[in-house]
């Protein structure tokens, strides 16, 4: 049995006026710079850790109209799991702690809820911080301005409850010059019983004999040194110590070297930030594994919870994945801010919380629950392992095949003028017609989506009818103002439509020359290949564009953007392709 902070909910606080986010034991959260990540860390951080000592004025938050809050408020509920991890009741250990705060919901669950409120002090300067145990945790409507019992201070300090946060700028090798960083808490717990230290400093002194007797510079330097007791009458006598004479200044000159072999490896002082960043990482779990060996002896309580701020700094893409893996197996809860796609990628969809800007306001988001198996396991088959970016999206345009996937970013770049990967536009293929899961997964995070749908066959018919059922359950708003389904001309596949609709032969034949010859600058090569492909009637056309979709698209890709026949967007970009881009620019 355990527990957890399930959820917390902050107001006034930097960039955040009021919003809510719900914490998993493992928590990845992610969006765009600004949008928050760093502020709901340090929020819990004020509520639990001692952030309190760097808290400043530019930590309360300023509103559209340039209005400064007087007050930051955060609640956090940490709740009690049974063995199957589902909320249940405090182990008695835990009771211990929280006392006769201890709450319960209409199901008989436990929890305890506590409130943080800082304000600025008048009088004496600084900030006044206080805490509180609510005796019910309120509605969210309103939650912020729901009084508390003055009675309800809570004094206690939650050191069952370890917050150690991660700080974005980490390096071992400064971190060993400091006591307060975790390896220098680390080394300061390094104890040895009087028998050890006896024998340890005794080979010690063994040691720096031999290396004075083997160096005739430590040799003359000792021979003139020992001329200091011709100033204490005879007395004295000089002792140099290439190596600590005392066990317990062993840490002062503590060193972390690291390399393929032990012959081959150098200092941390050498390596690069990568390395050392990740070395940070694992001294983080070292010392809190020695927290949680120290509580296990004295049988009491802990549950630590880690917060890491960019943990895939300077770390190539499997250094990223093996470091997140070591994370999430920390004892206790794990709380993680990213920008990485590959941590997002290797993360349970299930543990992601997108953090975006909406009107001025931060809002937490997740995906939504009731998603079946199959449709959980297609978005990370088809999306997450390689395409973790798509959640960093300000809006997606999905589509059939890979047709489309080489000619709409060519598109959108003669449209907009600018790459879609600069306008923060990702273009992503579905690989057929199942446009659910990844309409759903996209609105879950608050992700804007486009369709740009065939029509050939029963495709309108049967994609209208997957997106009446997820507006039918409830889940998810779909309006203007987050989605557009937009068709090619009935009875079309792009094919068709770029030569029926489009009528753009010239650039398609070019394009199919170049698909057919492979390359090739024979003149006359190229000359017999396009009289031979000019001669085609559109339906032969359409069908040599479908049995070479993936090598013909390129080419005509780079046709469309380099636009050498200068001919108007219009003709060059299908209808129902330049409907979503007009819709880009609404929700920009």
């Amino acid at each position: 049995m355990s527990i957890q902070v399930d959820v917390v909910r902050i107001c006034g606080f930097r960039g955040i006026e009021n919003t809510e986010v719900s914490l998993p034991r493992v928590t990845v959260l992610f969006g765009q710079n600004n949008a928050g990540k760093t502020s709901v860390i340090k929020a819990l951080q004020l509520a639990l850790g001692d952030y309190s000592r760097f808290l400043s004025d530019e930590d309360f938050h300023i509103s559209a109209t340039d209005q400064q809050k007087d007050s930051i408020t955060i609640d956090l509920r940490i709740i009690a799991l049974d063995k199957t991890g589902k909320p249940g009741q405090f182990e008695d250990k835990w009771v211990d702690v929280f006392g006769d705060t201890v709450q319960s919901d209409t199901s008989g669950r436990q929890y305890f809820a506590l409130r943080t409120i800082a304000k600025p002090d008048k009088i004496k300067g600084g900030f006044n911080i206080e805490r509180f145990h609510l005796n019910a945790w309120p509605a969210l409507d309103g939650w912020q301005v729901v009084k508390v019992d003055p009675k309800n201070k809570f004094l206690k300090r939650l050191d069952a409850i370890p917050f150690i946060s991660i700080d974005a700028q980490r390096d071992i090798h400064s971190e060993l010059k400091e006591k307060s960083s975790f390896i220098g808490r680390v080394l300061a717990s390094v104890e040895y019983d009087a028998k050890d230290v006896a024998e340890l400093e005794e080979l010690v002194a063994a040691i720096n004999k031999q290396a004075i007797e083997k160096s005739a510079p430590l040799n003359k330097l000792k021979e003139h040194l020992d001329t200091l007791n011709q100033s204490f009458d005879g007395a004295g006598k000089t002792e140099l110590t290439p190596f600590p004479k005392k066990i317990r200044d062993l840490s002062k000159r503590f060193g972390v070297h690291f390399g393929e072999t032990d012959k081959s490896s150098f200092s941390m002082e050498y390596h690069g930030m990568g390395t050392r960043s990740w070395a940070s990482m694992l001294t983080v779990k070292a010392f809190i594994e020695l927290m949680a060996k120290t509580h296990d002896d004295e049988k009491e309580p802990f549950f630590p919870i880690i917060a890491a701020e960019e943990p895939e700094a300077h770390l190539h893409p499997n250094a990223q994945r093996t470091l997140f893996e070591q994370l999430q197996s920390s004892s206790g809860q794990v709380i993680i801010s990213t920008h990485s796609p590959y941590v997002i990628g290797i993360s349970n969809l299930e543990n992601l919380r997108g953090l975006v800007r909406s009107s001025g306001k931060v809002v937490a988001t997740e995906l939504i629950p009731g998603l079946d198996a199959e449709e959980i396991n297609m978005l990370h088959r088809e999306v997450m392992r390689f395409r973790g970016e798509l959640l960093f999206s300000k809006a997606i345009i999905l589509f059939e095949g890979v047709t489309e996937e080489q000619l709409i970013p060519a598109m959108f770049s003669v449209f907009f003028k600018r790459s879609a990967f600069a306008s923060g536009v990702n273009c992503i293929s579905v690989g057929g017609k199942n446009y659910a899961p990844f309409v759903k997964m996209a609105l879950s995070f608050g992700i804007p989506v486009c369709i740009v749908s065939d029509n050939d066959g029963n495709t309108e018919k049967e994609i209208k009818s997957q997106i009446k059922k997820i507006i039918e359950e409830k889940k998810l708003t779909l309006s203007d103002n987050n989605f557009s389904l937009n068709f090619l001309s009935s009875g079309n596949d792009i094919e068709a439509e770029l030569v029926n609709v489009q009528n753009i032969r010239d650039e398609i034949v070019e394009a199919l020359v170049k698909t057919e010859t492979k390359g090739s600058e024979k003149p006359k090569y190229i000359a017999a290949k396009t009289a031979e492909i000019q001669k085609l009637n559109n339906v032969q056309l359409v069908e040599l564009m479908r049995s070479s979709k993936a090598s013909y698209a390129g080419f005509l890709a780079e046709i469309i953007a380099t636009k050498k026949n200068s001919k108007p967007i219009e003709a060059m970009i299908p209808k129902a392709v330049i409907d979503s881009f007009n819709k880009l620019k609404e929700w920009k």
